[in-house]
């Protein structure tokens, strides 16, 4: 049974959720930075789990009309199997579901696979943060405004029953 299973992240699962980070991010966040989510009002945490393993988790908070990702990673044994897909989507129909119009995050230029996960999910470049990260890196600010996404996915269906 290969299935996904997505939940809210609990304190217990913190263990799991720092080996994921540390893996995924050359600046994790820490254990303190995971508390700090878990009891701020505005913040959700997911995680996606099979056969009762942590494999993945997003952060992302709920403000206004927008949603905002702070943080998603995937156990790098079971990246490239949609459990990223899996986590944002969801993140995004929550923001949806609470009358979100747009979603954005920041993402490494160098992270192409991640680039192009958000590219397949309606994100668009929007802009650029020179030397965001620890490092020096760039990071591409990407938004996907939720109107404009559902539009074009309408249009391709149309188009799809024409055919």
């Amino acid at each position: 049974m290969n299935e996904i299973i997505l939940r809210p992240l609990v304190e217990e699962d913190l263990a799991a959720v720092l080996k994921i980070e540390e893996t995924a991010f050359s600046s994790p966040w820490t254990h303190a930075s995971f508390m700090q989510e878990l009891h701020s009002a505005h913040s959700h945490l997911t995680v996606a789990e099979r056969r009762g393993q942590v494999i993945g988790y997003v952060c992302c908070w709920y403000v206004a009309d927008e949603v905002q990702i702070l943080d998603i990673a995937v156990h790098p044994v079971c990246r490239r199997q949609g459990v990223g897909e899996c986590l944002l989507r969801h993140a995004l129909a929550g923001g949806q579901q609470r009358g979100a119009l747009s979603a954005n995050l920041e993402v490494r230029r160098s992270n192409l696979s991640a680039i192009a996960l958000y590219k397949k999910l309606g994100f668009c470049e929007a802009g650029v943060r020179p030397r965001y990260y620890a490092d020096g890196e760039d990071a591409l600010v990407m938004i996907c405004r939720f109107t404009e996404h559902l539009s074009l996915q309408e249009e391709k269906t149309e188009k799809r029953k024409q055919s």
